[in-house]
């Protein structure tokens, strides 16, 4: 745990997930300002705004953050331009290997923290120069692997000497407890961030996790090499309808693109895509996010029977 706070400057070794349009500078700035790593998701979004939420957080926050960087973009290459210019401190990466910026990445100053679905691909990682490795399980929400948490993250831990951070259906401390066990010396969380009051997501977005039960977040997009997991809604069933009749991967793309926005800005539960991961079914409220560290700390120190976040 101590090597993941050195790495990140935090108080705790808790990164809040870089998820496309909902990790806004908002978000980002409150889960910094309360002890752990805020992440602005860049998404698919164009490198500008990117850049304008970077000098927002620098407005909201004098602590560390971090910007994920979605390495299936069209804007990638512009996106990574921008965090070396900006000089950002922390990138994580999602969707693929960050191979082809590491060098631009690490001679900016930038700490490099890839997302892994596989042992393979953390090994490799680990041998181009990654500061910390995130091992996702596919409990997540969003782009998923096939290994779940509790497989994935020993054996990653087992295959790599740098920091490892587990994530995928961690929500409260038991989950945290669960993954230091496991040797992860960090966790990160996606889905728990939505429901905060400092997450701009629509209030609708936030309800539907609420209201949400364990096997509401499924999986689209397998057949063709891109499996999503979201709340089950119209969207994943008209998804699920077409894999059914062996749809291709651009008529599947194009009935997907855009619902992430328009659940997040419009609130449509229906229509819209609700990425979350399955720790959905633990998630009962909407909270601020310094009450929300405050909770997840002290519920692992009382599971682990130690104190073991230090000032």
């Amino acid at each position: 745990m101590d090597r993941v706070r050195r790495l990140l400057g935090t108080k705790y070794p808790i990164i809040q997930g870089g998820m496309a349009w909902v990790a806004t500078a908002s978000l980002a700035a409150a889960v910094s300002n309360a002890g752990g790593l805020g992440i602005v998701g860049a998404g698919h979004a164009p490198s500008e705004w990117v850049r304008q939420q970077i000098r927002q957080i620098r407005d909201l926050t004098d602590k560390p953050f971090g910007v994920n960087v979605m390495l299936l973009s069209p804007a990638v290459k512009d996106v990574v331009d921008v965090v070396v210019s900006e000089r950002v401190p922390i990138v994580t990466t999602g969707a693929g290997s960050p191979g082809p910026y590491m060098e631009a990445l690490k001679l900016a100053g930038c700490k490099v923290v890839p997302v892994v679905a596989s042992v393979t691909l953390a090994r490799r990682l680990e041998r181009m120069g990654a500061d910390a490795i995130i091992a996702e399980g596919s409990e997540a929400g969003g782009h998923i692997g096939e290994v779940s948490t509790m497989a994935l993250v020993p054996q990653v831990v087992d295959a790599v000497a740098v920091p490892v951070i587990a994530a995928g259906g961690i929500a409260d401390g038991r989950g945290i407890a669960a993954a230091l066990m496991l040797g992860a010396e960090g966790v990160q969380l996606g889905t728990r961030f939505i429901c905060t009051t400092e997450c701009e997501a629509h209030i609708n977005y936030k309800e539907a996790i609420v209201g949400a039960g364990e096997r509401d977040a499924v999986v689209c997009g397998t057949s063709i090499g891109h499996p999503v997991r979201a709340l089950k809604n119209q969207l994943t069933r008209d998804i699920a309808a077409l894999e059914r009749q062996g749809a291709g991967e651009e008529e599947l793309q194009k009935l997907g693109a855009g619902r992430l926005r328009l659940a997040f800005e419009q609130g449509d539960v229906l229509s819209g895509s609700l990425m979350a991961g399955q720790s959905a079914g633990l998630i009962k409220d909407i909270r601020p996010v310094r009450e929300l560290m405050l909770s997840l700390g002290e519920q692992t120190e009382i599971l682990l029977g130690r104190r073991i976040w230090k000032d």
